[in-house]
């Protein structure tokens, strides 16, 4: 090989996980000038405005410490964390369910349809007034509620995934016999990674922005809850540190699981990319 083919070589972007890791360690210096910015812009804001409805940066951070050191903020988060958690994993269980039987099942689809439209436009204040209404103050009522307004959206995705199944495998499957699990954990799971991916990375930022109003509405510990108590003292800027801190939690979440999960399930479109 010539220098100036080598030097053409080196000089060709890099793909698959290396150019990946690559594009994310450029990033982050973007994120943080990006964040500081932000942060700037609110300390002015703050200073302008010179209103306890706009504390500073650094009174949400004080507040932060405040409840951190006192443990409150540790013990709440935990509980609207494990209220997202269940919730989610329920809504992604039974939705991911339904929405294979109807993407797979024309009549099922036809019949339920309406259904599903239904409960698409139902408010999620509604749902959650009358789970607490029809079932009482209780963590299950709480979760179910939760569970049942994200459901549908689960529903959607993975329907429209399953119609998108490839039927030339699934006769396959028929041919050499496989069993009812085989089919789905070799043909039809393999198939739907990326809707699962796509529903999950909707859900769970749709999920917690609900249990919120569901620990305001009726729960006596929870960020939700908490958010409730200061709006009655009007202090913004332990309201800020809570939902601050949860959101750091989402992003965590965001960041170290469901996006390293949507990059391993859709780790076959970058590999069809490198062979062109």
């Amino acid at each position: 090989m010539s220098v100036t083919e080598n030097n053409q070589e080196s000089a060709k972007p890099k793909s698959g996980a290396a150019g990946q890791t690559n594009a994310v360690r450029g990033s982050w210096p973007t994120l943080i000038v990006s964040l500081l910015v932000l942060v700037c812009v609110w300390a002015i804001a703050a200073s302008i405005s010179n209103s306890r409805a706009l504390p500073s940066p650094l009174a949400v951070l004080q507040a932060l410490i405040t409840e951190a050191s006192s443990g409150e903020l540790f013990f709440h988060l935990s509980m609207t964390l494990t209220r997202v958690i269940m919730a989610f994993v329920i809504a992604m269980a039974i939705g991911s369910a339904i929405g294979i039987l109807l993407g797979m099942n024309k009549r099922a689809n036809d019949f339920f349809d309406s259904w599903l439209i239904f409960l698409l436009n139902i408010p999620a204040l509604v749902i959650i007034v009358l789970a607490y209404i029809w079932f009482g103050l209780n963590e299950a009522a709480a979760v179910g509620a939760v569970a049942v307004n994200k459901i549908p959206n689960v529903v959607v995705t993975l329907r429209e995934g399953a119609r998108t199944l490839d039927v030339e495998l699934l006769e396959m499957a028929k041919v050499y016999r496989f069993s009812i699990w085989q089919r789905i954990r070799h043909v039809i799971v393999p198939q739907l990674q990326p809707f699962f991916a796509a529903a999950m990375r909707s859900g769970i930022s749709l999920i917690w922005k609900i249990v919120l109003v569901v620990e305001l509405l009726g729960r006596s510990n929870g960020v939700g809850f908490q958010i409730h108590l200061y709006f009655q003292l009007f202090d913004v800027a332990t309201i800020l540190a809570y939902t601050l801190a949860f959101v750091v939690i989402m992003l965590i979440v965001e960041f170290a699981i469901l996006q390293r999960f949507e990059r391993h399930v859709t780790r076959w479109r970058q590999r069809d990319n490198n062979a062109w």
